[in-house]
């Protein structure tokens, strides 16, 4: 869950917005998850993953700030 909220944050858009874009769900799903009323199978953790993966962040935003701010 923090790996996909770490993501979302990163390309600017909610979770549930990555589980819909990955194919892993509806936009319910995320809210299901994060009241523990159900969790996600590995075959939809690696849907994400995979998703994730081939759809990296823009490079370099958030670390010129971070670097700026060092």
């Amino acid at each position: 869950m923090a790996e996909v909220r770490a993501y979302a944050a990163g390309v600017g858009v909610k979770p549930s917005t990555i589980v819909q874009k990955a194919g892993a769900g509806g936009g319910l799903t995320w809210a299901r998850w994060e009241r523990d009323e159900s969790s996600p199978t590995q075959r939809t953790l690696d849907k994400i993953r995979t998703y994730m993966a081939k759809n990296p962040p823009p490079a370099g935003e958030r670390g010129s700030e971070t670097e700026a701010a060092a």
